[in-house]
């Protein structure tokens, strides 16, 4: 039996303001949206895709999953999704490392890496 990621789901309290967020982030497009979910992708036929879900609770403690991004220029990338509405947090990270964490405006933390090709590199 094949299987594959087929969307991240997030719970917030704000979907409307969080899925436009990442849109901007990933430069991708609302797919779906109602009172309840906004789904967003690269596009119709393009896995995965995110979901973002109204719940009434805020967020409490540390994600336990987050997004890893790499973009081409990591600090360029960082100041331009700063300017979206994200910012620096401290996570217990370091100062050495070669990543930097960022959350968004419901504050779920993600990184911006350095450039990769492969999940190995």
């Amino acid at each position: 039996m094949a299987v594959s990621l087929y969307q991240i789901a997030v719970d917030c309290q704000d979907a409307p303001t969080l899925a436009r967020f990442w849109t901007e982030v990933l430069d991708w497009q609302i797919l779906y949206e109602d009172p309840e979910e906004i789904v967003i992708g690269a596009g119709p036929d393009a896995l995965p895709g995110i979901v973002f879900l109204t719940v009434p609770e805020g967020k409490t403690a540390k994600n336990r999953l987050h997004l890893d991004l790499s973009p081409d220029d990591r600090d360029a990338e960082v100041e331009r999704i700063i300017a979206l509405g994200a910012r620096r947090v401290e996570v217990g990270q370091g100062e050495d490392v070669i990543w930097v964490v960022l959350a968004d405006p419901e504050d779920n933390e993600f990184c911006v890496l350095r450039p990769k090709k492969t999940l190995l590199d």
